[in-house]
């Protein structure tokens, strides 16, 4: 069990299937909880070839404060399938109290099917920092200076 816990209060939508757990850490040391697909219908829901879908989970939450919620995919759902979480990892500000919900993009060729009640996602509790931004006239330099994209090699 991992010695720091915030709180992370939950609400149940009115769709949320409660035959499901709430999200859970599966391993003691794991940093994300799963989240399922919990659809109105409680059916499934089919996604296109190239098509980007939102998946409801059913919960809303209140985040503490200095804190984000970041959505992230599960590995062996992107390894062993075309699904991928599109704006990974996404971000729930603590601010925020509307469903969460996933975006799930198909790169394959297929229709794939998400059921009711699985496992499409992790969510990992993570700390905000905000920048202070001011307007320089100069940055420092460094050895890589501007070089980006590749600019360090492969090897």
């Amino acid at each position: 069990m991992i010695d720091r816990v915030v709180d992370l209060k939950v609400k149940k939508l009115e769709h949320f299937d409660s035959s499901f757990d709430l999200p859970k850490y599966e391993t003691t040391g794991a940093a994300g909880a799963d989240l399922r697909a919990h659809l109105e219908n409680k059916d499934s829901l089919v996604i296109a070839p190239g098509a980007r879908v939102l998946v409801p989970t059913g919960l809303s939450f209140e985040i503490p404060h200095g804190y984000e919620v970041q959505i992230r995919p599960r590995s062996g759902l992107s390894f062993k399938t075309d699904l991928l979480v599109v704006n990974s990892p996404g971000t729930i500000d603590c601010d925020y109290r509307g469903e969460v919900k996933i975006i799930l993009g198909n790169f394959g060729n297929e229709d794939f099917v998400i059921k009711h009640g699985e496992r499409i996602a992790q969510m990992v509790l993570a700390p905000v920092w905000q920048a202070r931004v001011s307007e320089v006239s100069e940055l420092s330099d460094t050895e890589r200076g501007a070089g980006g994209f590749g600019s360090t090699g492969t090897k």
